[in-house]
């Protein structure tokens, strides 16, 4: 396709336009436009670099996440050592450090920046010609791991660096973070998908950086914040607080609290003022590096095998304390989780008075051999709620406790699948986890509401408008014009949008239901395979496991849920709204049965989705992995590595045409 150079003026002006903002969004946190207009931006330039494939540069930022999922990664040198840090856990450990520096400089006092120290996965990033070339992971401080695709997601991390940036290769070393916002998110996923929960915000990160799918990792959200600036694989500048204001300036995020302290005195300073205000950060943070400023004298004192002599980080006492638990009692998550909280007799723990503690689930209380009465050794942990750390004295008059066989505010009983440690309520419409309810309800790949958002649920909730997902189909313009954010036009397209919800196909359904166990996948099988709601809701446990890939756990959760009376009540309250509870089941002799596909890359004209339900209605079947059972893979734009598994097995590899082709029309 021909082009103008306006088109090319275009481009180059949205893209100054989304780097600016997304510096402005993920750096300093100074957003000037809303998601919407962000998108539409990136949209347009997507759009355009479509049309005109030959302007598309390695530093788009459309080409932040891209490319296939890799088969492993490739380790790669550091271009000089990057070390851990010693520890000092007490203020003599810390005046020991401060000691060897002055006796190896010959100094009577030396300047040192502190610094929090941010709980993540250490990375380098670097830059040829200013444009990002390579990121590695510390690894053993000698050779890491190479993670440029899985860096390139990550919004705080440049493409590219300004004009006025040294030439040669510049290289940034820091931390990769996750929020703790963001980490209850991902585990609230996890959560969702029966999928094992991330320990803490590191883990995490540490598992995002490392998958294989850049995709994954740009969903977890990312930070990157610098701490180290180089130049050729040296210490660039003469003072490193000055190199940190040259990160910032070079457009990387850097953390803003530190502070050059003279002396030793300075140091502690910032280490008592930050040891309570820490725990008020978007972050995790254990402690604070020391660092000494001038790069010199850090050249004069080295590095032992292991560390830097240079640098200590003094890592904040865990806050403990002794009481006695006077009670048990349980909570309802909002994916209708139980989990038994202590009630304790209040106690000071790091300036905070502290009168509850998470006992996660049954078989920690089992563990800990905990009973009612007993003294207890607990732990605070930035703002989480304190847990138990052990039994430290059995009570005089302790008394077991028993998870409740009803749900503490609903009242139906509570079940617990074999090899699951959380007991759960299978009530929808439980009030302590209708919220989430409707939103996975409303979501787009479920029931697709659009305009039902966390703003939205919160008010028709808390008002009472809604006290069930299928009080949806009953709001009228008068009950929503009131809420905040509402006119006419929003309201009449928010009940147009739940009106077409009314013909959404069974497995959607299905899927919004909530029911344990029962993702999008399986929800689709068992509506192929049952056809009918009825059906399904009269299928036995047996029965149900004749369905493709559903085994005893995913069965027998299927029959406790449509066992359960609230919900065969809520099934009945949306068959009077209208919804609709039959579908074609999977025809036998289809144009593709017996066939096997696999989907890889992006197809320009069918959504995954839509190219799933159209080879599973002509008898076909979609599998996530190649194997020689594969009949077909079907491969887009940007095909990954099952591409190259087809390839190496002798599978047949069709493009989107031949797919339309076998479907037919």
């Amino acid at each position: 396709m021909a082009r103008s150079a306006g088109v090319e003026q275009e481009i180059a002006r949205l893209r100054r336009e989304l780097e600016r903002h997304e510096h402005l969004y993920y750096v300093l946190d100074r957003p000037e436009i809303t998601d919407a207009e962000y998108d539409a931006r990136m949209a347009r330039l997507r759009e355009l670099e479509a049309q005109h494939p030959e302007l598309v540069t390695p530093d788009s930022p459309t080409q932040r996440v891209g490319g296939k999922p890799r088969e492993g990664f490739v380790r790669v040198p550091h271009t000089s050592s990057m070390l851990s840090l010693d520890n000092a856990y007490n203020e003599g450990e810390l005046a020991d450090f401060d000691r060897r520096v002055r006796e190896l400089t010959g100094l009577d006092q030396v300047d040192y920046v502190a610094e929090l120290k941010l709980d993540g996965l250490s990375m380098a990033v670097h830059y040829q010609d200013g444009r990002l070339t390579r990121a590695i992971t510390r690894g053993d401080g000698q050779v890491g791991e190479d993670v440029t695709d899985n860096a390139r997601t990550i919004r705080s991390v440049p493409l590219h660096l300004p004009a006025a940036a040294p030439a040669g290769l510049v290289e940034a070393r820091g931390e990769v973070i996750l929020a703790r916002s963001e980490f209850e998110r991902v585990n609230h996923e996890r959560e969702e998908q029966n999928l094992p929960q991330f320990a803490n915000p590191r883990n995490a990160a540490a598992g995002a950086l490392r998958v294989l799918e850049p995709r994954i990792t740009a969903s977890r959200r990312l930070l990157f914040y610098a701490y180290q600036w180089l130049l050729d694989g040296r210490s660039a500048g003469e003072r490193h607080w000055d190199a940190l204001q040259t990160l910032a300036d070079l457009g990387f995020k850097v953390n803003p609290h530190r502070r050059l302290c003279p002396g030793l005195g300075g140091a502690l300073e910032f280490i008592h003022e930050w040891e309570e205000k820490r725990h008020a950060q978007a972050y995790e943070t254990d402690g604070v590096v020391i660092k000494v400023n001038e790069l010199a004298l850090q050249q004069r004192l080295g590095w032992t095998a292991k560390a830097p002599r240079w640098a200590i980080a003094y890592k904040y006492a865990a806050q403990q304390a002794v009481t006695t638990v006077l009670d048990i009692d349980v909570q309802v998550g909002r994916t209708g989780t139980l989990t038994p909280v202590a009630h304790l007799d209040p106690v000071q723990v790091g300036g905070v008075t502290v009168s509850r503690a998470t006992l996660h689930n049954e078989d920690e209380i089992a563990r800990l051999a905990l009973e009612i009465g007993d003294q207890v050794l607990i732990e605070r942990s930035g703002d989480v709620i304190p847990k138990v750390v052990r039994v430290e004295k059995p009570g005089a008059e302790r008394r077991p406790f028993v998870m409740p066989s009803e749900c503490p505010v609903c009242g139906t009983r509570v079940v617990r699948q074999p090899g699951e440690v959380a007991w759960r309520c299978v009530n929808t419409d439980c009030p302590a986890r209708l919220k989430e309810s409707i939103l996975h309800f409303t979501a787009r790949r479920v029931m697709n509401i659009d305009g039902l958002g966390d703003v939205m649920v919160n008010q028709l909730v808390d008002r009472g408008l809604v006290r069930s997902v299928s009080d949806l189909y009953s709001l009228t313009q008068e009950q929503l014009l009131p809420l905040d954010r509402m006119g006419d036009k929003l309201a009449t397209k928010l009940l147009h949008n739940i009106d077409a919800s009314r013909r959404a196909s069974l497995d959607r359904i299905l899927s919004g239901l909530g029911i344990p166990m029962v993702g999008e996948r399986t929800a689709a099988i068992l509506a192929r395979h049952f056809g009918s709601l009825d059906r399904l809701m009269a299928a036995s446990a047996e029965e149900l496991e004749r369905a493709e890939e559903v085994g005893p756990r995913v069965a027998e959760s299927i029959h406790s849920f449509f066992a359960e009376p609230r919900n065969q009540d809520l099934i009945e309250r949306l068959r009077k709204a209208g919804l609709q509870f039959e579908q074609e089941m999977k025809r036998a002799g289809g144009e593709l049965d017996g066939m096997t596909f696999v989907l890889t890359g992006t197809l320009s004209g069918l959504s995954r989705e839509e190219a799933t339900e159209r080879i599973e209605a002509a008898g076909g079947k979609v599998t996530g992995s190649v194997s020689k059972k594969t009949r077909y893979v079907v491969a887009g734009a940007d095909a990954g590595s099952k591409l190259d598994k087809a390839r190496q097995l002798g599978v047949e590899v069709i493009d989107e045409a031949e797919l339309r082709r076998l479907l037919g029309p």
